[in-house]
This record gives structure tokens, sequence and C-alpha cells, in this order.
């Protein structure tokens, strides 16, 4: 950790308490999320894969589908944007399909504040700098999400990460949760042009250090 003002224990007695709270409140929600996402989707429920968190361990994130299973005559998946259907794009715009993840805040996986975990496969195509966004938990919001979310390049996104790294308090944790509260209600951010989400990270164009949209 490279920032005086970080209190992992406090913050993790937070996460603890509010993400179970929150599973506790809003169990009728997901209860009924749950069973919608099975009549216009089907099963699985949920989705699960593998992202790297904290010093570059993986787990298993958990969230709730957002694309159907489509595939082409020659059985090939569907590209992200064709599989979406109007439910599945209602509930990522509203980031409904975010809230199982406080299942992985429970288990000391993920912080409701950090960086947004990524895919294994981008580990070895971090520079350096990019590289210390491993260095706290990943969050269900972050700096990155506040400031354009998927309307963001990577560099521009990994610098926010880094700057979180640098910078990140309670107090800088509760202005990112109110603000995540109201680019959701606003809807801001959901998707890259062209894309459900973003297009896959292939590599850093460039090496260098913040930039002032990040400082």
């Amino acid at each position: 950790m490279r920032h005086s003002l970080y209190n992992p224990f406090l913050k993790r007695v937070i996460d603890v308490t509010a993400a179970a709270l929150g599973m506790l409140f809003l169990s009728p929600l997901l209860i009924g999320l749950a069973a919608l996402v099975w009549m216009t989707m089907g099963k699985p429920v949920l989705y699960t894969q593998r992202r790297i968190g904290i010093h570059g361990r993986s787990f298993t994130i958990r969230k709730f589908r957002t694309m159907t299973n489509q595939r082409n005559r020659r059985g090939s998946v569907l590209a992200d944007e064709r599989r979406m259907n109007n439910f599945g794009r209602a509930l990522r715009a509203c980031s409904l399909d975010e809230l199982p993840s406080l299942w992985n805040v429970l288990r000391g996986e993920m912080s409701l504040v950090g960086p947004r975990p990524l895919l294994p496969e981008y580990l070895t195509l971090y520079s350096e700098e990019q590289k210390h966004r491993h260095e706290i938990k990943p969050g269900i919001t972050g700096w990155a999400q506040i400031h354009g979310r998927n309307t963001l390049s990577w560099e521009d996104k990994f610098q926010y990460d880094v700057w979180y790294v640098d910078h990140c308090s309670l107090w800088i944790d509760f202005q990112i949760l109110l603000s995540t509260i109201a680019k959701v209600i606003q809807r801001e951010g959901v998707s890259a042009d062209g894309h459900a989400t973003m297009p896959p990270f292939t590599g850093s164009t460039s090496q260098g250090g913040k930039s002032e949209r990040a400082a």
C-alpha cells in the first residue's frame, strides 16, 4: 500500500457491514431479479468468471447474467451486443447486475470501492505503473467508474485506478459511493461506442505516468 491514509482494517469493517446489510435488505430485489433473469435468459442465473484481485490473486466474480447463450449456425457464440436482450441491457444500465458481487465483498475478495477486477489474461499486458492497481482489493465501483466508466480509454481507466491506489482514503471512498449512485441514476458511461461494455485490452500504448485527467 502506497498511501498512509489507507486503513485496511476499518475499510474491511465497513465493507463487511455494508455488504451484509445490503444483501439482507435487498434480498427481495435479488430474488426478483434472479427470477426475471431465469425467465428471460434461462439458466444459469448468475454469471461467473475468473478475475484478478489483490496482489494478482485470482477469484471467481459473481454477477447477474445480462446476455443469452445465442449461437450462430456454426455453433459459435454471437458477439456480446447481439446476445444482450432488453432486460439484460436494463440490468447493466442500472448496474443491478453487480449486486451478487456483494458476496465477493463478504468473502474478502473485493471491496465496495477499488479498481475494477479484470481478466487474468491482461496481467502480462500491463505496464509497470499499471500493475500498481493490484496493490489493493478490487471494487464494485471505483475512481475510474465515476470519471467515465466504459467511455474511458483503457489508458485513462488505468491512470484513474493508479491514482486511487496512491490517494485512497475512507473520505474518497465515501465520495465515490455517493457519485456512483448519481451516475447509476443518470445511466452514464455504461458502454463504449459499438460495444456492449468495452473492447478487450490488448496492451499499453505508452509507458507514461499519470495524465492531467487523473491528477
